[in-house]
């Protein structure tokens, strides 16, 4: 989150959190027109809190017209701006003139706060607003954004599924395969980097985890339902590939079997929902970056925020 002048992704992280919208807006007090159910400012009162000219506005407004819009800038004009007018003409200039009018609301306001890099205010703005998201996180999750997974109500759910295929998995490798004991943290690494491009030690280094925690108690319930589709589809393989040989597997021929599966068609849109999940995420709830899965980082949506996406299940 260092960067929110150069990351959209970013940006809309901190525009989807409304928690953290709802403290930022009680820590700015920017005094707005209450206008259909949300406070609007205009161009000049943005340009005013700024400390800038409003053609400085206007560029933004043309450079990032999408993404401004997209967060609540509007061009109100007709029935709309009449009705605005009998407002809050006092408030316009030249208010009898205006045939439209560009107005902000707070959402928008603070996207171009994260944009503007000619003015003081924005920057102090920013540096405050990353303060304000990283509280309100740790607040959300008890102080502890390491296993915020398990407030996923189906993370319990996929974690004893995904316990069950383990073992199958483990139990294929022990019972068809001619390799020493080693072979466990090998192949377990293999399904880690086919699913998310990263060894149980990377994983743990990004996550900033201790030795001795266990990395699938971090995971997301997709993530362990991918892994688990993962061990059981492979258990499968290997056993039927032993059997069909007579005899028990050698190194090579199971990393044929893990190529082919992990490759085939079927698995692309899993793997592909799974890393986005887990890189967006991580990003946003947990301040980890990926930098293997930076192709599949999305922006999380407000309907992912904090309490709705995890909702606290009782042990």
């Amino acid at each position: 989150m260092d960067k929110l002048t150069d990351s959209n992704i970013e940006r809309q992280n901190i525009l989807n959190n409304r928690y953290a919208l709802e403290r930022i807006q009680e820590y700015i007090g920017l005094p707005g027109m209450l206008f259909e159910g949300e406070f609007r400012f205009t161009k000049q009162m943005v340009a005013d809190f700024f400390e800038v000219d409003t053609s400085t506005i206007d560029r933004y407004l043309e450079k990032y017209s999408e993404e401004l819009r997209h967060n609540g800038y509007i061009l109100s004009r007709g029935k709309q701006l009449k009705e605005f007018k009998l407002q809050f003409a006092h408030l316009i200039d030249k208010a009898s003139k205006t045939t439209q009018l560009g107005l902000f609301n707070f959402r928008s306001f603070l996207n171009l706060a994260m944009l503007l890099v000619e003015s003081q205010k924005a920057r102090h703005l920013r540096s405050k607003i990353l303060d304000i998201v990283i509280d309100t996180i740790n607040q959300r999750t008890g102080g502890n954004t390491k296993f915020i997974n398990r407030r996923d109500t189906d993370y319990l759910t996929s974690a004893i599924q995904e316990h069950k295929y383990r073992k199958m998995f483990t139990s294929a490798l022990g019972n068809y395969l001619e390799m020493g004991n080693y072979k466990y943290a090998v192949y377990t690494d293999k399904i880690y980097e086919y699913v998310f491009k990263e060894k149980a030690k990377e994983y743990k280094e990004i996550l900033r985890l201790d030795a001795k925690d266990n990395i699938r108690e971090t995971m997301y319930a997709e993530v362990l339902d991918l892994i688990a589709s993962f061990e059981a589809g492979l258990a499968y393989e290997i056993e039927k590939a032993s059997k069909e040989a007579g005899r028990k597997l050698l190194p090579h021929e199971v990393d044929s079997i893990f190529k082919v599966f992990a490759t085939h068609p079927a698995q692309l849109p899993h793997i592909e929902k799974a890393r986005i999940k887990m890189a967006s995420r991580d990003l946003h709830f947990r301040d980890a970056f990926h930098y293997r899965l930076e192709q599949y980082i999305q922006s999380v949506s407000p309907d992912a925020t904090i309490t709705d996406m995890y909702t606290p299940y009782s042990k």
